[in-house]
């Protein structure tokens, strides 16, 4: 790059990246359709808030500290979660062991699990590594109550295809999903965390690309096109929360940030584009602090940043912005505010009100303003309130938006007295406010230099993001966290095992368009099946490879399969949806296409299956059930003779009203001659009668 970095962080969709020299990758994170990687537990999520969890679950509490890996030192990520002085409680739910407690050591790779992920290594074309390691990956935020990630490397140098070049597969990693945390709670020896140990375990791939990608909207192609290759092995769980995007963002003036919380595909330009902004916006802040305190200005590009140079900022900067915390309590001591007074008048907690001057900054903190699209544009002060809750408060008051918030325009000026006219308040516990305003300093300090490697979060509001902005997470992880799993076996993949992957790749989606199209399907039908991952079924409902039962047409499948049926199912037997059996409902569209069931009766009949535990039994004893059970409940077929005695009866009787109406009456009588067969009428075959005697 020649020059200074050009662009409006007012308007992040002019940005170039090519000019800003933009790098990004991706890491997709896929959790896996087999049993936990290291437990043997089965893998599935119970849907309970925190107030809805069993009271006989059983809980533990811990607390989670970093140690060194194998290069001897702790890694930068775990050092920052142990000073937030958390504690951690694990439910401990059916689906979790002494494994999932680190109360007994782990099994080996999951057989399954395994073969799923060299199922993905192939397509990928990935370089797979013969010996299997597993490796700890150092977790302290206590998503793992062992206070590490089990991780295998399967393989590496891999390649996908995309409509705006190759993109290169740099790792391919199997490894264990976290513990779900639901709740967090404020305590006075400090913050606790509650997780559920229900996903802790589920096995996931991360793929993680090489800095290829050339622009925002190239990243949404290549995280779709991931995604959809990981979907055509149909061993890959679905659902929210099944697969994670983490965006790895950077720009020549700016460094390396790991994105984390991308859901929603459509969101993932927006939120590369305002990071480039972010970035961009706190390069030109850094310049102009410099230059206000005559220090050398930053480089263009990170490349030729000299540590010597920056070394000596630092010991500068250190003597601008010392670390002195001013106790500002009794000025609050009228305030009026309900906000103010729960904080410092909570009996036990020890709060007070701390102060930190930040001489230098006045006018550079900003203040809450939005982009051309809407969304917030960066500012200092929302960096310094974001690694403040980093120690668990739930913000701070900054000189740049005071008078506010029940703070009046007096205590602002007192405020002034003591911490000049820069400063930024917390009101909390001591040790707590303590902690806020040390990671406050350390952020404002780092403002006169480039940005900080760190993992970001997207800020989501409803379930969604917000405008696509993030806030600061923890430091970038280093390799120091990483050391070997030495209760987990070393697996070797050799030859053998190989051939019998290659044997058994899932078809392309050429191939399964093309075994679809013969079978006399809709356009609309064949995407709907290819969309929703269900062309297996109809090409092999019991899941034996035995074909469809006499009689009954690959589109009158497809037609049932696709409807609401499986979920009004599943609501009436109240259980999930996947485990509402294909091949039952099969069985119950052959006993209707052979005119032993009316159509009305599919639904509540398998439903009686499941709920009297009828199902699973062999096929023909099951269509002899659904064949008594439709005549004993009223659901068997009326024949056409007496359907037509119905039809002329009340064509009869309401002659006055087809005259009227002509085939318009056509919907009204149906109602009526339905209500008159009960359950046994047969739709379509009233429909047909109905129709034929109106046209005559």
């Amino acid at each position: 790059m020649e020059g200074e970095p050009e662009g409006l962080v007012e308007d992040s969709n002019s940005l170039d990246p090519s000019a800003l020299g933009f790098m990004c990758g991706l890491e997709i994170h896929q959790q896996l359709n087999s049993g936990k990687l290291h437990s043997r537990q089965p893998s599935m999520l119970y849907e309970l808030g925190i107030e809805s969890v069993p009271p006989n679950w059983k809980r533990v509490e811990r607390k989670l500290n970093a140690t060194s890996g194998e290069s001897g030192t702790v890694d930068v990520a775990a050092r920052f979660e142990q000073r937030r002085k958390r504690s951690f409680v694990y439910i401990q739910c059916p689906n979790s062991g002494l494994i999932e407690l680190d109360d007994a050591p782990p099994s080996g790779l999951d057989d399954d699990a395994l073969d799923i992920a060299m199922t993905i290594a192939t397509l990928l074309e990935i370089h797979p590594v013969e010996v299997l390691q597993t490796m700890r990956k150092q977790v302290v935020d206590g998503s793992n109550t062992s206070g590490f990630q089990r991780t295998t490397l399967i393989g590496t140098s891999g390649k996908i295809k995309t409509e705006k070049g190759d993109v290169g597969v740099d790792v391919l990693l199997l490894e264990e999903d976290s513990a779900r945390k639901l709740d967090t709670r404020s305590t006075k020896n400090g913050e606790q965390v509650v997780y559920i140990l229900d996903r802790l375990g589920i096995p996931l791939v991360e793929i993680a690309t090489s800095p290829d990608i050339i622009d925002p909207d190239h990243a949404k192609e290549t995280a779709r096109t991931i995604g959809s290759l990981l979907r055509s092995t149909r061993s890959v769980r679905r659902g929210l929360g099944t697969i994670r995007q983490d965006l790895n963002v950077s720009i020549a003036c700016g460094d390396r940030v790991e994105i984390k919380g991308t859901q929603d595909l459509e969101w993932v330009p927006q939120i590369i584009r305002l990071e480039m902004a972010r970035q961009l916006h706190f390069y030109r802040l850094a310049n102009e602090l410099r230059a206000n305190q005559n220090l050398p200005a930053l480089p263009v590009h990170r490349n030729q940043d000299s540590s010597d140079v920056e070394q000596k900022v630092a010991e500068k900067v250190s003597q601008i912005i010392p670390l002195k915390l001013h106790n500002v309590t009794d000025v609050f001591g009228e305030n009026e505010s309900k906000m103010v007074k729960n904080i410092l008048n909570t009996e036990n907690n020890n709060a007070l009100a701390l102060g930190l001057s930040l001489p230098g900054f006045t006018g550079k903190l900003g203040s809450k303003k939005l982009d051309k699209n809407g969304a917030q544009l960066p500012r200092l002060g929302r960096e310094l309130a974001s690694a403040a809750k980093l120690a668990g408060v739930k913000g701070i008051f900054h000189s740049g938006e005071l008078p506010a918030y029940g703070i009046s325009q007096s205590e602002t000026d007192a405020c002034k007295q003591i911490l000049g006219d820069c400063f930024v308040l917390c009101l909390a516990p001591k040790w707590q406010a303590e902690l806020a305003l040390e990671a406050v300093h350390e952020r404002a300090k780092l403002a006169y230099h480039r940005i900080s490697q760190e993992v970001r979060n997207v800020v989501i509001r409803k379930g969604s993001p917000e405008d696509g902005t993030t806030t600061a997470m923890r430091p970038l992880p280093g390799s120091a966290r990483m050391y070997p799993e030495t209760d987990v076996p070393v697996r070797f993949f050799d030859e053998e095992d190989w051939e019998r992957i290659q044997s058994n790749m899932p078809p392309t989606a050429e191939e399964r368009l093309a075994k679809l199209q013969p079978l006399g399907l809709s356009e609309n039908q064949i995407e709907a099946l290819l969309g929703a991952e269900l062309d297996d079924i109809i090409h092999d409902p019991f899941g034996d490879g035995s074909p469809l039962p006499e009689g009954v047409s690959a589109k009158a499948w497809t037609s049932l399969i696709l409807d609401r049926t499986v979920s009004e199912i599943a609501s009436e037997v109240d259980i999930p949806q996947n485990d509402v059996p294909y091949a039952l409902l099969c069985l119950a569209l052959a006993c209707r296409d052979q005119g032993n069931m009316t159509r009305e009766g599919l639904i509540p009949l398998s439903s009686k299956a499941l709920n009297q535990g009828v199902w699973p039994t062999d096929r023909d004893v099951m269509l002899s059930w659904f064949t008594t059970t439709a005549e004993e409940d009223g659901f068997k077929p009326a024949d056409s003779a007496s359907i037509e005695t119905i039809v002329d009866e009340i064509l009869a009787e309401r002659a006055d009203f087809i005259a009227e109406r002509g085939m318009g009456a056509m919907g009204p009588l149906m109602g009526v001659i339905l209500g008159k067969l009960g359950k046994g009428a047969d739709g379509k075959k009233v429909s047909a009668i109905l129709k034929e005697r109106l046209s005559n």
